[in-house]
C-alpha cells in the first residue's frame, strides 16, 4: 500500500520538488499546502498518512502546528523537516508529538516509511 502524504512548507518551490521526489520514489502527493490552516483544513478531508511540516513555516510556527495536527487529525503521522540540522532544533522535536525529523536535503520515501514504521512501496 502506498503512503500518502501532505507536504506543509511555506516555499512553493520546495512544495513542488518534494512533491515530484516523493513521486518518483513511490508516494502518493495527497496535497501541498502553504500555511497551517490550509495544512488542517486539508488534513481533515483527505486524512493523508502523513505530513511532513517544515519547523520554520513563514510566520508561523511548525512545532505548534505539528500539535495541532497530531490532535485534530489523528490518523495523520507528522515528520518534521528543515533545512536546519537535528542538533539545532533536538529541545522543540523531543517536545513535539511529531514522529521524527528529516533534514530537507536527505528527505527520502524510504526514510519516512522507516520513521512510521512501514515498508517502502515498491
Amino acid at each position: 500500500m502506498r503512503l500518502s502524504c501532505l507536504i506543509v512548507d511555506d516555499s512553493e518551490e520546495f512544495r513542488t520538488s518534494a512533491s515530484r521526489l516523493l513521486s518518483a520514489q513511490g508516494m502518493t502527493i495527497a496535497g501541498c499546502a502553504a500555511s497551517g490552516e490550509e495544512a488542517l483544513r486539508m488534513a481533515a478531508s483527505l486524512r493523508p498518512d502523513v505530513a511532513l511540516v517544515d519547523v520554520e513555516l513563514g510566520d508561523e510556527d511548525g512545532i505548534e502546528l505539528a500539535a495541532q495536527l497530531a490532535e485534530s487529525a489523528a490518523a495523520t503521522a507528522v515528520i518534521l523537516i528543515s533545512i536546519r540540522d537535528r542538533e539545532e532544533l533536538s529541545e522543540l522535536i523531543r517536545g513535539s508529538p511529531a514522529r521524527g525529523f528529516l533534514r530537507k536535503d536527505a528527505l527520502d520515501a524510504s526514510c519516512i516509511a522507516q520513521l512510521l514504521g512501514r515498508e517502502p512501496s515498491s
